[in-house]
């Protein structure tokens, strides 16, 4: 992995090279064609194949030969750029509140949580509580 692989490196992506690394990490891994398959109004076989080797040359994805195609793979994990994307998101929307963060989750009319996820949610409050955060 590069040296410029970060997980801030991802926040600042242009909007298709975003897409590219999103589907990405949405399927694991993919070939060029694969890719485009996930895009929404896909450019051309080329300019996502020239995207893929931008995003390379940044130090976001890595590549495997696998007969005559290339395999992308997200080179940042995947738990990592989720915590890069979280922050980025408590902090571009909710001027970094957690807890405004947290509310807007727990208020959005379509997403529920079930008592297994409540409990696991409140032994992870008394964790955060217990460790100081």
């Amino acid at each position: 992995m590069s040296s410029r692989s970060s997980p801030a490196a991802l926040s600042n992506l242009p909007k298709r090279e975003r897409q590219i690394v999103d589907a990405l990490y949405r399927v694991g891994e993919a070939t060029v064609s694969e890719v485009i398959e996930q895009l929404p109004d896909p450019p051309s076989y080329s300019a996502v194949r020239a995207t893929l080797r931008v995003l390379e040359d940044k130090g976001l994805v890595r590549h495997r030969v696998d007969g005559p195609r290339y395999v992308y793979v997200p080179a940042l994990a995947a738990d990592k750029a989720a915590g890069a994307a979280v922050r980025h998101l408590v902090t571009t929307f909710f001027a970094g509140s957690t807890e405004q963060a947290v509310m807007a989750l727990l208020e959005a009319g379509d997403l529920e949580l079930n008592e297994e996820e409540r409990a696991r949610l409140s032994d992870r409050i008394r964790e955060s509580r217990k460790n100081g955060r």
